[in-house]
Parts: structure tokens; sequence; C-alpha cells
């Protein structure tokens, strides 16, 4: 048991890679990263009252544990889409995590690989989704899609996704517009505009073709500075293949740089556009944004496969409700038929136990993983993830209970008896 294995491990003098108080290893993070990255990372939208409700919607449910059961043999696997995993977790969808740590997404993708906790690549991930793949194996992934103006590049990053054998669509509805991010703003720094985290679009052969039409795209023209001329060579250096001079003549770093700011997501899509995406695949697709128990109803009306209950870890509407208080309306409505995931503000075992007694299937996991990256690479984030696990693994036993199948709403204080 992991639990152990640290007790013996500081026996022997060695301790663990990251902090296991979550607070202080955000706050360890912090001290590592660059101030750019952890105001990207760490940032919510406005004034953050959403970040901050993400937690207290947690801390207001109260786990009322049972006495003299047996719990000696735990089970915490569950089922998603025909396929039993080990722990009721996934790894969200975060961006950019070049800012992070050089290995970025390849990283998490072995740690996540070596733990079977399936792994949703980034939209706006530093490494293509294929390198990614290969470095899992037969791991579990998914893909997270954010619905481009060209609906070219959707079918070409799906069909892309369904060959390096993405399992499921995790379709990204509540970022059509970028929220107002005030710590990025305080430093007005956008990462994408430096080149960084678009490496799904640049390895994407639909895109290097948009590359080639006419430019259209927002004028990017500023007074050049030393800043600027730093951003240019960023913008050069991430953009793949040839030596950086040939890439700099050729202008295209610039231009990826310009089209996929025009085109990257899309404020006009509507329910009526999923008829694309499910007649472009066979794939399970889940809606990921869901917060009203209409919208739930009508994802199902839609034949979608599943949701997951987010507000973008509070990144997008500042005072928008949190996932944990909209989680049971949702629960009601969809009543089983499809799995509910839910993300935003999961910081310990004890809250997958409250999410998971309050309707969820499983729940993802962002900002924690992206901590662990900062301090040990892939070592950091398989122990932040062996902490989550077995953090979860010994609330349930303590709580009384021996499966995931007998959470229920009951077990929390006010709930039905």
């Amino acid at each position: 048991m992991w639990q152990k294995e640290i007790y013996l491990n500081g026996f022997a003098g060695v301790l663990p890679k990251v902090n296991i108080d979550l607070n202080k290893l955000e706050m360890a993070a912090q001290q590592a990263m660059s101030s750019k990255a952890f105001a990207y990372i760490a940032g919510g939208a406005g004034n953050e009252d959403t970040l901050r409700g993400n937690r207290q919607a947690f801390e207001k449910h109260k786990i009322v544990p049972r006495m003299l059961r047996d719990v000696g043999q735990r089970d915490t696997s569950v089922e998603l889409f025909g396929k039993k995993l080990p722990s009721p977790f996934l790894l969200a969808p975060v961006g950019v995590l070049e800012m992070v740590h050089p290995e970025a997404d390849v990283a998490v993708a072995r740690a996540a690989s070596k733990l079977d906790v399936p792994y949703i690549f980034s939209n706006q991930a530093s490494r293509p989704m294929e390198e990614c793949a290969a470095a899992m194996h037969q791991g579990h992934r998914w893909f997270q899609l954010y619905w481009s103006k060209s609906n070219d590049l959707v079918a070409s990053f799906v069909q892309r996704a369904e060959r390096c054998g993405c399992s499921a669509l995790v379709v990204t509805l509540d970022t059509t517009l970028l929220g107002w991010r005030t710590r990025d703003l305080d430093i007005a720094y956008l990462p994408f505009l430096e080149g960084k985290g678009i490496a799904q679009y640049t390895s994407d052969p639909v895109f290097q073709k948009m590359l080639d039409l006419p430019d259209d795209a927002p004028d990017m023209k500023r007074r050049v500075t030393y800043q600027s001329l730093r951003g240019l060579v960023s913008m050069v250096k991430h953009y793949p293949g040839g030596s950086f001079f040939s890439k700099l003549l050729s202008g295209k770093p610039i231009k990826a740089v310009r089209t996929f700011v025009s085109t990257y997501s899309n404020p006009c899509t509507t329910w009526d556009d999923l008829k694309f995406l499910r007649s472009i695949t066979s794939l399970p697709i889940l809606l990921k944004g869901i917060l009203h128990p209409d919208d739930a109803r009508k994802a199902l009306d839609h034949g979608v496969d599943g949701v997951v209950v987010s507000n973008h870890g509070g990144r997008q509407v500042d005072g928008a409700i949190a996932t944990l208080d909209a989680l049971p309306g949702i629960a009601n409505v969809v009543n089983k038929k499809i799995p509910i995931l839910l993300d935003s503000g999961v910081r310990g075992g004890a809250d997958v136990f409250k999410a998971l007694a309050l309707g969820a299937t499983a729940v993802c996991i962002g900002r924690p993983y992206v901590y662990g990256l900062a301090l040990a690479g892939e070592g950091g984030v398989t122990e932040v993830l062996r902490n989550f696990m077995t953090d979860f693994d010994l609330t349930l036993g303590l709580s009384g209970f021996k499966s995931i199948a007998e959470i229920t709403p009951a077990c929390l204080a006010g709930g039905p008896s």
C-alpha cells in the first residue's frame, strides 16, 4: 500500500518527491514555476469567487462514517464505456504544460499509463496527441475538443484522436470565448501568442493547409520591442520542423499563431452542431461544462454518451455555481442513464467520496497533477495520483464501505436515511 511505502521510505531517509498536503503542494509549485506559468495555471476569472466557491461546496458537505463493518478488502474500481478502471479518477485536460515542465504532456501521459488512469489529452497541448499516445502504449486516453470555426479542422482532430487510440471525445462547451482571467490580464500575458500550447494545430495537416490560404487573421503587428522580439523567437522555436532561420523566413510560425487566434474556438456553436460531430465519429461523446439540469436534459435528448459537470476550474464565469452544488440536480435528471464526471475543486479523497455520493460516476483531477509535474516531472504526477488514490481508498474504508457501489447520498450528513 502506498501509505506504508511512504512511511518505510521515510524510515530510510527518503522523503516524497512532492508535498502530500495539497495547500503546501500548490505553494511549493508556485516557487518552482515562473510567475506567468503560475498565473495561468492557478488563476480564475474575475474576483475568483467561483474558484473559491468550488472548494466551499466540498467543505460544507460532511461524511458520516459507519462503524464495525468488514472493510478489510475494498474495491475502488469503476466502469466507463465498457472498460474497467482501478479507481474513479481521470486526468483533466490542462493546456500549455511546457510552461511547467520541459516534457509537458508526455510526462503526464507516462504517469497516467503507469497507474491505469485515463488521460484526457488537451486541445491546447504542448505536444501532439500522437506523441502522448506513443508514450502511453495501451494506456487509456481520451481527447478534449474545442470547437474550431473550421469544421474541417474539427474533423481532422477527431480522426487523429481515433487513429491514436483515444476511446472518447470530451467537447468543452464553456470556452467559446476566453474568460476575464485577472491574473493573466494583470501581467498582460497569453502563452498562445508565443506559439505555446498549439501543438495539436501545428501538427495537423488541415491546419497546415490553412496556413497556405490568404491571411484574413487579425492584425497582430505591434511596435518592435525587446519583449516582442523574444515572443517572435518563441514562436519560431515552438513551430515544428526545419532550422530556426528557415522557419523564420517562411513566415509560418507567425501565421500559425495568427490563424490559431482567429479560429481556435467558435462562440456561434449550438446544440445542432452535435449532429455533425456524431456524423464523423462513433466514439463516445461527452459534453464538458454542464451546470444546469435543463442542459443535462438536452444532452440526453441529443444522444450524448456522458456529461462533465465543470465550471472550468473557475476560469470562465466568475460567480458561477460550484460544480458540487450543481451535481445533485444534474444527477437527478440523468438518473444513471449516462456517466457523470465532475471536475473543479477536487483536492482529496474525501472530495471524491462526496462527489460520488452526490451522483458522480468519476472525477477529474486538474491543477494538483500540474503542480506535481512542476515539482518532479513524471514522478511528481505519479505521486500526486497515488496520493489521491490512496486517500480515497482509506476514506472509503474508514467510512465503513467496501465499494463505490455502496456510496450513496445517505453517506453524507443530511442525506436520506
